[in-house]
């Protein structure tokens, strides 16, 4: 796509990745715990030092988190700048740099704060993947699993996939793939309001596990916890909800086992314990998601490819996933 109609154009980056750019060019910090209403009044303010007027147009190169905070200054920016999203990371590729959520994290819950505001386009390159960590390919590699689960034809194909033997370039047709199923999605339902829903597969469980990892410093040295990444938590997320999705709808068991196998192998026990419980439920209770105060609003699974959305679960319930996780 061509950019000659938009000025001036203006760069937000990641300060880790290396971009060669003719465009001014802010570098941040970013982490988990930059993602704060303090990180988009930077953004602001230097929007506002460019000169950036509604013409102009911003490009966000980075990761879920960056994309995801310039989203959201984009468009609270002069009531909406836009902007085009450059995700640098697996995780973003699949998940946060397409489908236009942007938002940041609040009052410890994760996007808390945010709007509906897509990208004007999305530019996927796997050479960024090239020397990209294992951890952050892993936390990638959570939401495909994820989105595997939506579709029966993609499942297959996303267990089978060895991230430590087959190259970089052979996971481009996967990618594409998952890619593929959230913007159909998306497409069918932009604001969330129904079918969309099924994207949060995972997520009720595991916001809640990554929320408790980025709690204020005094509270996060009480649990002893280091930041859960995305994907690693969404796994977590899938196992509890799975077990639900066994418990209440009748789904076969098979995914569940076939999940439990990859996360004891590749993801390892999530640094939870049952005396978490309390604080985990009461997490998910105040969940964005949620269409009533301190219910648990959970998308669950018929089968591989048959999501059902709006099961609202109870205390009890989720303190029984929760101990099923813990004791794998």
């Amino acid at each position: 796509m061509k950019y000659d109609n938009f000025s001036p154009i203006v760069v937000v980056r990641d300060r880790k990745v290396a971009w060669d750019s003719p465009y001014p060019c802010l570098a941040l910090d970013i982490s988990e715990q930059a993602k704060r209403l303090e990180t988009v009044q930077r953004i602001w303010d230097w929007f506002f030092e460019q000169g950036l007027t509604r013409r102009g147009l911003v490009m966000a190169v980075g990761g879920g988190v960056l994309t995801d905070m310039v989203g959201f200054a984009c468009a609270t920016y002069k009531r909406g700048v836009q902007y085009v999203n450059i995700p640098t990371t697996l995780l973003a590729m699949i998940d946060a740099s397409s489908g236009g959520k942007t938002g940041i994290n609040y009052r410890g819950l994760k996007n808390s704060i945010g709007a509906f505001y897509p990208p004007l386009e999305t530019i996927i390159d796997t050479k960024w993947l090239q020397s990209l960590p294992t951890k952050e390919m892993l936390s990638g590699f959570g939401e495909m699993l994820k989105t595997g689960l939506l579709d029966r034809a993609l499942w297959p194909d996303v267990l089978q996939y060895d991230l430590e033997r087959m190259p970089i370039e052979d996971m481009k047709p996967l990618i594409e793939r998952c890619v593929k199923v959230k913007e159909k999605i998306v497409q069918a339902d932009p604001k969330e309001e129904g079918l969309r829903k099924v994207l949060n597969l995972g997520h009720t469980f595991g916001h809640a596990i990554e929320e408790i990892s980025i709690l204020s410093p005094k509270e996060a040295r009480l649990f002893q916890y280091s930041v859960i990444s995305h994907g690693y938590a969404v796994v977590y997320g899938l196992i509890a909800e799975l077990y639900l999705s066994v418990v209440k709808l009748g789904c076969p068991k098979e995914p569940l086992q076939q999940l439990t196998q990859v996360m004891l192998q590749v993801y390892g026990k999530p640094k939870c314990k049952c005396s978490d419980r309390e604080q985990l439920v009461a997490l998910m209770q105040q969940d964005k998601k949620n269409e009533r105060a301190a219910e648990i609003n959970c998308t669950l699974l018929k089968d591989i490819g048959e999501p059902v959305i709006n099961q609202v679960i109870t205390r009890d319930e989720a303190s029984e996933a929760l101990d099923y996780l813990f004791s794998l």
